[in-house]
C-alpha cells in the first residue's frame, strides 16, 4: 500500500475506533482489547480498515466452525435471498427450517436422535440456556438447579445464575474437575473421584440443604472458564448420578458443538446420552441461531411458554444446515482431533521453556495457554501428562518426551521446578470404562479408592502476562482470546477448516508472542499478585 493510501486508512481506521468509544456503551469487551476495525474476512484471515491482515484464533467466539465467508455458507443464503423467500416467520414451518431440523437431528447422539424434540429461541445461547432451565422445571414440578463452579452458560438472569460469576447464590454450585487448580488439591482421576462422591451426598443427604433439583446442567469442556475439558469417566458417572434420581441433565454444547473438540458434539467423546442439549454459535453457520434439543417425554410446555420474535431467522437456518452438513460430510470433527493433538504437542514445549506458563490443555481445535506467577523457591515436580478423557493438559512440570509427544497416559516426565508438589495417581477414575462403539453405554464400575497424596498447590494466576501475550499476538498479526477465572488464559479457537500451514504459522506467532513476555517477565522479575488474585499497584509494566 503506497504512503499516502496507508495514512489515509489508518486515518479511516483510527475515525472509526474513535467515533465507537465515544458512541457505544462501556460493557463492550473485545473491542477493548482488539482495537482492530475489520472489513474483509475470509477463512482464517482478517483484513482491518488500515491495510494490517491477522489470523483469527477468535472465530466470533468459537461461532465461525468454517471461517469467515466460506463459500457454501455463503451459497446458502444467497439462495435463500434469490428465492424471494420470507427471512423472519416466527415459528412457521418452511422448506428451509424443515432441511435444518433434518441435518441437526442426523447429527445428534443416536439416544437422541430417536426421540428428540426442538424449541427455537431468542437468537443467543443464553436464551437457548433460559428455555433448558424453564423445561426441566416444568416437567419436574421441580425449582432447583446444579450448576458447576467456573461455569459460563450466558448473560441473562438464569443463565448468570448458573455461571461461575453469579453475584446471588440462585442455584447449588457443584466442583468441576481439573488437574492444575483442582478443588481438592489433587487432580486426577482422584479428584474426579472426589467431585462425583461431593455431588452424590450433596443429592443423598437430606440435610445437604439442597432439595431435589429440577436438573443439573454443565459443559462437557469449561470454555469461558479456562479450557478445561471434563474427564470423560467423570461425565459418565455425572450422567448415572442424575439419571438415578430422575434428575434431568442439560449439557450446554454452545461453544463445544459443531466438532469443535473433535467430536461432532463434545458429549460423543463419553458416550452419554443428555436429555437437554443446548445449541447456538456454530449450528447458525455464522448468524444468530440458539436452539434446545430434547427428550420427548419432557415436552410438557403449554403453547407460548418460550417464545422469541426472531425464531424464525430463515438465513441462520440456510447458513447452518449448510455447516453442519459441511462439517459432518468431509470429518472436519476428526480433522479437528488429529490437528488440535498436534498443535497441543507443539505448545507442550512451552511451560518446560518459560516459568510463567503453568499448564497447556484443550481438547480438539478448543486450546488455552494459562500464565501463572512461578514460586522461586517450590520444589521440583512433577505434573500430570494426559486425563483419562485423552485430552492433552500439560502443565510446568510436564515436558514432551524425547520424541515430542506429550506423555501417554501415567507417563511422568521431570521437569522445572514449580508452585507445590503433585501428587501420584491413586486408584481409577470414577466409572472408567470407554464406550464400545455402536454398542450401549457402559456402565459405572462404582466409586473408585481414593487415596489423594501430597497437595499440589498451582502457581497463582497472572492475568497481566495473559493481556501481554495477547497484545503481542496482536502485533504479530494474531487474534487470540482470554479466559479463566482471572482471564489469565489465552485462548485459540480457530475455525475447524485452519489448514496445516496456518496452524503452524499461529504456533509460531503464539509461541514468540509468549517468549517475548516470557523473557521480559524474567528480566524485570515477577508481579505478585495480591491476596485477591489481582496485581498489585504501582510496579514494573510487564509486556
Amino acid at each position: 500500500m503506497a504512503s499516502g493510501a496507508h495514512e489515509e486508512a489508518r486515518g479511516v481506521h483510527e475515525g472509526i475506533l474513535r467515533r465507537q468509544s465515544a458512541r457505544e456503551s462501556s460493557a463492550r469487551t473485545y473491542a477493548r482489547a482488539l482495537p482492530i476495525v475489520p472489513v474483509r474476512a475470509r477463512g482464517l484471515t482478517i483484513e482491518g480498515a488500515d491495510g494490517r491482515r491477522y489470523l483469527d484464533c477468535l472465530s466470533g467466539a468459537g461461532t465461525l466452525a468454517l471461517g469467515h465467508n466460506h463459500p457454501v455458507v455463503l451459497e446458502a443464503i444467497r439462495k435463500v435471498l434469490d428465492s424471494g423467500a420470507p427471512l423472519s416467520v416466527l415459528d412457521l414451518a418452511t422448506p428451509v427450517k424443515d432441511a435444518f431440523i433434518t441435518e441437526l437431528f442426523r447429527t445428534l447422539p443416536p439416544g437422541l436422535a430417536d426421540r428428540a424434540r426442538v424449541q427455537f429461541c431468542g437468537p443467543a445461547g443464553t436464551d437457548a440456556v433460559e428455555a433448558a432451565l424453564k423445561l426441566v422445571r416444568a416437567a419436574t414440578g421441580r425449582t432447583g438447579i446444579l450448576a458447576f463452579a467456573g461455569a459460563y452458560h450466558g448473560m441473562t438472569a438464569g443463565a448468570l445464575a448458573a455461571s461461575g460469576g453469579a453475584r446471588d447464590v440462585q442455584v447449588a454450585r457443584l466442583p468441576y474437575p481439573q488437574d492444575y487448580r483442582c478443588p481438592f488439591g489433587v487432580g486426577g482421576p482422584s479428584g474426579a473421584e472426589l467431585a462425583a462422591r461431593w455431588t452424590e451426598s450433596l443429592l443423598d443427604d437430606p440435610k445437604s440443604g439442597v432439595p431435589l433439583p429440577a436438573g443439573m446442567i454443565l459443559e462437557p469442556v469449561q470454555g469461558e472458564g479456562g479450557v478445561i475439558p471434563a474427564p470423560d469417566a467423570w461425565l459418565r458417572r455425572m450422567r448415572q448420578i442424575t439419571a438415578d434420581r430422575s434428575v434431568p441433565l442439560i449439557v450446554d454444547e454452545v461453544q463445544t458443538g459443531v466438532g469443535r473438540t473433535g467430536a461432532f458434539w463434545a458429549v460423543g467423546h463419553s458416550g452419554i446420552t443428555p436429555d437437554v442439549m443446548v445449541l447456538s454459535k456454530a449450528i447458525g453457520g455464522s448468524l444468530p441461531l440458539a436452539v434446545i434439543v430434547y427428550r420427548d417425554d419432557l415436552d410438557v410446555w403449554e403453547p407460548g411458554a418460550h417464545a422469541g420474535t426472531f425464531r424464525g431467522n430463515q438465513l441462520a437456518m440456510a447458513a447452518g444446515t449448510a455447516t453442519l452438513a459441511h462439517v459432518r460430510e468431509n470429518g472436519l470433527a476428526a480433522r479437528a482431533a488429529d490437528l488440535g493433538s498436534r498443535m497441543l504437542s507443539q505448545l507442550a514445549e512451552l511451560p518446560g521453556q518459560f516459568a510463567c506458563v503453568g499448564e497447556v490443555r484443550g481438547r480438539g481445535l478448543m486450546i488455552g495457554v494459562e500464565l501463572v506467577h512461578p514460586d522461586d523457591a517450590a520444589p521440583a515436580h512433577t505434573g500430570h501428562a494426559l486425563t483419562p478423557s485423552g485430552d492433552a493438559r500439560v502443565s510446568g512440570a510436564d515436558v514432551p518426551a524425547p520424541d515430542g509427544h506429550v506423555p501417554a497416559p501415567g507417563g511422568r516426565v521431570p521437569g522445572p521446578s514449580g508452585c507445590g508438589p503433585a501428587q501420584e495417581r491413586h486408584g481409577s477414575a470414577p466409572g472408567d470404562r470407554a464406550p464400545v462403539p455402536g454398542g450401549p453405554e457402559p456402565e459405572p464400575t462404582g466409586p473408585a479408592p481414593v487415596s489423594p497424596g501430597p497437595a499440589r498447590t498451582p502457581c497463582p494466576a497472572a492475568p497481566e502476562l495473559a493481556a501481554a501475550v495477547q497484545r503481542e499476538c496482536l502485533q504479530r498479526g494474531l487474534i487470540v482470546e482470554l479466559g479463566g477465572r482471572h482471564s489469565a488464559v489465552v485462548r485459540l479457537l480457530p475455525p475447524l477448516t485452519i489448514s496445516d500451514e496456518q496452524a503452524a504459522a499461529v504456533l509460531d506467532r503464539l509461541a514468540d508472542a509468549v517468549a517475548a513476555v516470557g523473557r521480559r517477565h524474567e528480566e524485570y522479575g515477577p508481579r505478585r499478585p495480591s491476596r485477591h488474585g489481582r496485581p498489585p499497584g504501582p510496579a514494573r509494566r510487564v509486556g
